[in-house]
């Protein structure tokens, strides 16, 4: 034990103390390097598939109700009818089903079903009700079922949410919000409420704070196009799937999308 408290050797005993200062250095810093090493490599975090900066990927289109996004209400080839829903104190009936599609006014039912609760009612083209903005509205459109047989017409439910605290008005006409059927193979739209639409194109709801109108269309499977309105295209959509997609100005696209059986 002498020997490590007073070095022995042939050089002075400083030089041996200094020898030993550097070599307790470098073992220490070789063991904080160590401990850095091991906390950095376990803290990192996964990202469950998900690339650093990189979006979700998108999922493939099966059928099925689904879908956030704008609703509309009437066009050849279907039949639609409105509801209300929701929890506002501000009431309003049910609508039925107009002309062609149009929505109508006051309560009732048509050929395409009956209208649900209260909560969305048709109201003038301009009255003083503010419309609703992109940032209070939610929209969803649905397919009934999943799949329909060969002698079943497919139904959509079109609806729209006021989140916001206080009562507005919508326009649901097909110059506000447009719903296209597509072959989903394809791409192609075989059906549009758009297509030559009846009357002013408008249809005004009125959406108490935290309320809902629902609409509901029947398609007839006939094929529509914008310049054949006298005489719309032949024939009707076959065995396939097909994708809905609805559009409005300020809003994201909701899809879904439904088979068509064959026999």
């Amino acid at each position: 034990m002498g020997s490590l408290r007073n070095p022995v050797g042939p050089l002075p005993s400083s030089i041996y103390w200094r020898r030993r200062a550097v070599l307790a250095s470098v073992v220490a810093l070789l063991a904080l390097l160590a401990v850095w090493t091991v906390s950095s490599g376990g803290g990192k975090s996964s990202t469950n598939g998900k690339g650093q900066g990189h979006p979700d990927p998108i999922a493939s289109i099966t059928p099925g109700p689904a879908g956030t996004g704008p609703a509309i209400s009437q066009a050849p080839g279907g039949r639609t009818e409105s509801g209300g829903g929701g929890t506002g104190s501000e009431g309003g009936g049910s609508a039925g089903t107009g002309k062609n599609g149009e929505p109508g006014s006051g309560t009732g039912t048509g050929g395409a079903g009956s209208g649900t609760g209260g909560g969305g009612a048709p109201v003038p083209a301009d009255p003083a009700l503010p419309t609703c903005a992109p940032t209070a509205l939610q929209w969803e459109v649905k397919s009934v079922k999943n799949e329909y047989e060969a002698n079943e017409k497919p139904r959509l439910e079109l609806v729209a949410r006021n989140v916001a605290g206080t009562t507005c008005k919508v326009d649901l006409g097909p110059k506000q919000a447009v719903l296209t059927i597509l072959q989903a193979a394809s791409g192609k739209a075989v059906w549009s409420s758009a297509d030559c639409p009846t009357g002013s194109g408008s249809a005004f709801f009125r959406l108490p704070a935290q309320g809902e109108t629902k609409h509901s269309l029947d398609w007839d499977r006939k094929f529509s196009a914008a310049d054949q309105c006298q005489a719309p295209p032949a024939g009707a959509a076959g065995p396939d799937t097909y994708v809905v997609e609805v559009k409005s100005p300020g809003m994201p696209v909701a899809r879904t999308s439904f088979v068509l059986k064959q026999d």
